[in-house]
Formats: structure tokens, C-alpha cells, sequence
């Protein structure tokens, strides 16, 4: 096929240790293809037939270039790219890419976690902002780590409120390589020497006594009391660890603040460098019978799609993110960004997946799961989901035990299929339902 043809191409040209240069059905990689739970593969390929053979299915009019998870890995981001065949790299540098033919005809969506966790968060937000530039046309998505690290630098210098003042240490260490790239870019020795003593740096970034005395009362109207428990002493914990972890950074209390401050300035200041980012970011997409989101889907979300366009709940969206973290953390539209269906989470149910299907949505495509082994389908509640990350960035692909470098990505094509490239797995995987319906004739 075309697209193995591009991959044999681009072989020698990135440093991956493995390519998937042939393809499969994708129901055919068993385990690594279908999420089963107690039901054997056999029962789990047969459910997704079965919901196939009743779908009125719909395909975008252009191809869909998805990638997710990438969090803070430009080199991911650049070899995921080139894999799609909607990029051409022409140098190592982030900002060395042009698009191809394809790339210039295909939509690119990156379904959320830009941050955290990898090597490099300024960089790949320049080298989407670069694909930008280039004339490509792009959806971004939040993801939680995204709306996590937005809230959390919004409420530095407001540790006295007394539901919001917590956001910026509930980030945790996974903030602190965030906090050291901007305060190596951008802090010099004399902005350094503006910054108030380390008492004051820490009032801003600590939860007050004002937080610790009334959190539980206000939060107890949105939550459990068990789940506000568990929020207390997980940001107990990260107020302990927090100076220790930036001092394994190499930071200070000061420097962490200053770069903080910074982060505000680069991303809420009208005229900042990467004020474009939090922008342009959505919840959700919709082409076809495909729904794009980062996490999931619960039958509240179901019914709003049902009744209102995509556009009205990206706008939703959008208010919340400037309104209080603490009504948007916690409320209905984040389980969206979070959701991995479980107890705790906001249900799915049979009536949400009937609400999606007269919304014309019958494959969700996310990410917030990450896989070992490529893309996997899961049936849930009878609505296909399609796991879309394939562990990208370096430091966690090291940490899971994943060898060399992640890329992957997953096309959805007007020719009616979806592809999912992966380097951790050897094949390509190709979900064709014609193709399935019809026991593997055309």
C-alpha cells in the first residue's frame, strides 16, 4: 500500500529503531489489537463486528492525521509527524520541517497532554507552533496535564483562596522540568535579583492556612467526602516533597517562583510567545462517525453532543477555562479530559451510548491510556473506542521499559480505514469494517 511505501522511504532518514513495514487486519493482532476484559478474544472480535454491522458509518472528507500523548517530546512530535507522511524533516533542529503534499490536504489533531513528563515542552510547543505557521491545518485538544499545569501557574500568587489555592502544588514534580526549561531560557542573574526572599516565594506557591481550613467545607457540595480526603492528603504530600524536588532540579524556591511568573507572562499575557496556545485549544472534534476528545465519553457529555453542535461545547469550554479551576476540575467537563471509566468516574452508560449514536458519533478516538504495544480498540457500553497512545515521550517510554525512541500515529481516511503506526509494534494495524462485515472480502 501507498502508506508502506512512505515508511520504507523514510527508514534511513529516522532514528528509530523499529518500523512497521507490512500490514494486518487489525483484529487480527489478538490482544494488542482488542482490550478484553473477562470475554476471550474470539467474544471481543465478535462484538465489534456486531457493532459494525449496525452503524451508519460516516468518514471525513479529508485524511485525519491524529497523535496524542506526546507529552513534552518534540523529537516524538517531529518522528510522528514524518511516520504520518504529512511532514518531511530537514534538519534536526524543532523548527526544521515542511509539510508534504499529503500534509497540506490532511487535518492534524493532537488529542492532548502536550506537557509534562518529557525532555523538551518548549520545543515541541515550537514545533507545533512551526506546523502552524506552515499553513497546516491543526486541531489541538486539551488534555488534563494541559488544563493541570494551566490552572496550576494561574493560581500562583493566589494561595489564599480558599478553593482554588492548592492548583499550582497539586501539579507536583511533574511541574518542576516545566519550571527549569523556562527559568534556563528565559531568567537572567539580574531578573533573578527583583524576586522578593524565600518566604515570600513560598507564600505564593504553598496553599495558605485560609486553603488548608476551608477546603474541605466549600468542596464538600462537588465531591465525596472520601475523594476530598484523598485530595487533602495528596497535597499534603507534594507540599512536603515540592522544595526537595526542585532542588534535585537544580532550583530554589526563588528561581521556581520567578519561572513561574514567567509561565504566566508567556502564556496569559495578551502579547506573550505562546499566548496562541491555551487559545486555540478545544475539547472535543467531530468529522464523520468519529469523535475526538482526550479521555472519554459520559452519558452528560453524550447528551450535550446530542443536543448542541460541537462548536457550543468548545465554547462552553472555553468560558470554563477562565472561570475557577475549581468548578471546572471538578465539575462535569473534565471527565472528559480524565475519565479511564472507572468507579470514580462519570459512567457511561447504554443511554450515553444511544445519545452519541443520534449524535452520529460511533467511534470515540482518544488518548490518556498508554499502550506498550500501538493502538488498541475497546468496546464499551456498545461505542467503539479507538486508544490512541502508544507512549511517546522518552523519560516514560525509559521508565516502562520500551526501547529506543516513540512515534506513532493514526490516520482516518476518507477511503474508509484507519491506520495505527506504531514503532512498538511490528505491523501496520488496518480497521476496514466493509472489509470486516464481510469476513475479509471486499
Amino acid at each position: 500500500m501507498q502508506l508502506e511505501k512512505h515508511l520504507e522511504k523514510v527508514q534511513d532518514k529516522l532514528p528509530l529503531s523499529q518500523l512497521p513495514l507490512t500490514s494486518q487486519a487489525w483484529l487480527d493482532g489478538k490482544k494488542f489489537a482488542i482490550r478484553k476484559r473477562k470475554a476471550n478474544h474470539h467474544v471481543s472480535k465478535k462484538a465489534v463486528k456486531s457493532l459494525l454491522s449496525g452503524a451508519r458509518w460516516q468518514w471525513p472528507k479529508r485524511e485525519i492525521i491524529f497523535i496524542t500523548d506526546l507529552h513534552a517530546d518534540a523529537d516524538a512530535l517531529r518522528h510522528s509527524l514524518a511516520l504520518s507522511g504529512g511532514v518531511r524533516l530537514t534538519g534536526k533542529n524543532s523548527q526544521q520541517l515542511e509539510l508534504t503534499e499529503f500534509g497540506q490536504k490532511a487535518l492534524f489533531v493532537f488529542g492532548g497532554d502536550f506537557f509534562d513528563k518529557g525532555p523538551s515542552n518548549l520545543a515541541l510547543l515550537e514545533t507545533l507552533y512551526k506546523l502552524i505557521k506552515l499553513g497546516a491545518k491543526v486541531r489541538l485538544l486539551a488534555g488534563n496535564h494541559d488544563i493541570r499545569v494551566l490552572f496550576g501557574m494561574r493560581c500562583v500568587g493566589q494561595t489564599d483562596d480558599p478553593r482554588n489555592g492548592h492548583f499550582f502544588i497539586r501539579m507536583g514534580a511533574k511541574a518542576v522540568p516545566f519550571l527549569k526549561e523556562i527559568y534556563d531560557k528565559y531568567i537572567s542573574s539580574a531578573d533573578l535579583k527583583k524576586i522578593p526572599d524565600s518566604d515570600y516565594c513560598q507564600s505564593q506557591l504553598y496553599p495558605s492556612e485560609v486553603w488548608w481550613q476551608n477546603f474541605a467545607d466549600l468542596a464538600g457540595w462537588v465531591m465525596p467526602k472520601v475523594a476530598i480526603e484523598r485530595e487533602v492528603k495528596k497535597i499534603e504530600k507534594k507540599t512536603e516533597r515540592f522544595a526537595a524536588v526542585c532542588a534535585d532540579a537544580g532550583l530554589d524556591i526563588r528561581q521556581a517562583y520567578a519561572a513561574a511568573i514567567k509561565w504566566q507572562a508567556l502564556f496569559l499575557q495578551p502579547d506573550g510567545e505562546f499566548s496562541w496556545f491555551f487559545k486555540r485549544l478545544k475539547l472535543a472534534y467531530k468529522s464523520g462517525s468519529f469523535l475526538y476528545v482526550h479521555a472519554g465519553l459520559d452519558d452528560r457529555m453524550a447528551a450535550m453532543l446530542n443536543e448542541h453542535s460541537i462548536s457550543h461545547i468548545n465554547k462552553q469550554f472555553q468560558s470554563a477555562l477562565k472561570a475557577s479551576p475549581f468548578e471546572f476540575y471538578y465539575g462535569p467537563i473534565a471527565n472528559t479530559i480524565r475519565t479511564k471509566y472507572r468507579v470514580v468516574d462519570m459512567p457511561l452508560t447504554q443511554i450515553g451510548t444511544e445519545h452519541a449514536h443520534k449524535a452520529g458519533i460511533y467511534a470515540i478516538m482518544h488518548g490518556h491510556r498508554n499502550l506498550h504495544h500501538g493502538q488498541r480498540i475497546a468496546v464499551r457500553k456498545g461505542l467503539l473506542h479507538f486508544e490512541c497512545d502508544v507512549t511517546l515521550d522518552i523519560n516514560s517510554r525509559q521508565k516502562e521499559g520500551l526501547k529506543g525512541l516513540g512515534a506513532g500515529v493514526t490516520l482516518i481516511s476518507p477511503k474508509q480505514y484507519i491506520a495505527g503506526i506504531s514503532t512498538d509494534y511490528p505491523k501496520i494495524k488496518f480497521f476496514q469494517p466493509d472489509r470486516i462485515t464481510n469476513n475479509g472480502k471486499r
